[in-house]
């Protein structure tokens, strides 16, 4: 098995799914993208980022290089195989998760649900085998305890349609490749018209 970074995640996931916009750097003069980003560990050794502190979001230029030269020290602190500093564009909006899991009874399914720190806790998902169709992308969504989020909350809403057209393309991705045997991401972030994959890890045969 091999497990991709996020950025390795992200850039397959790029070729089919919308992905925020990033860049992987070795030092600050590297950075292209505008501020507010956020700054990423890159390695195979943290793949759970936020338990070492290895996410920082970056709102002004003066927080840039202190924040950068702080993840550095932590990778040498842990001792980790630092492939870069991921440099991401920062987005806002509601947090959803979408996995897949090759399931040893069901073959390959597709996960949907909230996503974001809350995940396992809330453990509100719906399942269904891939690939779907769109009626099943919309059974999905009415499944979720917090449907009523997708509908319109508090002034926010979502694509509907958008949403559904991503699930039916991430269930599809197992089909042209079969050797993707987990698919985490979290979150894919939804605003009002659209959405991005913010986070994502993957592992393969």
């Amino acid at each position: 098995m091999r497990v991709f970074t996020d950025y390795e995640a992200e850039r397959f996931l790029s070729k089919h799914l919308p992905v925020a916009k990033n860049q992987l750097v070795q030092n600050v003069s590297q950075i292209k993208i505008n501020l507010p980003f956020v700054l990423k560990i890159i390695s195979k050794d943290a793949l759970h980022k936020s338990e070492i502190h290895g996410v920082r979001i970056i709102q002004h230029q003066s927080e840039v290089e202190e924040n950068f030269q702080d993840l550095l020290r932590i990778a040498k602190e842990k001792k980790l195989r630092l492939d870069g500093i991921l440099v991401q564009e920062y987005s806002k909006g509601i947090e959803t998760i979408i996995g897949i899991k090759n399931d040893e009874v069901f073959g390959h399914v597709l996960l949907f649900g909230l996503g974001g720190i809350y995940t396992e806790v809330l453990e509100d998902i719906a399942i269904r085998k891939c690939p779907i169709t769109y009626g099943d992308a919309g059974e999905m969504v009415d499944e979720l305890r917090a449907r009523k989020i997708f509908y319109g909350f508090r002034g926010e809403k979502v694509n509907l349609q958008f949403l559904k057209r991503i699930l039916v393309k991430a269930s599809e991705i197992p089909g042209r490749y079969k050797q993707v045997q987990e698919l985490d991401i979290n979150p894919f972030m939804l605003v009002e018209h659209s959405g991005k994959v913010v986070d994502a890890r993957m592992v393969v045969s």
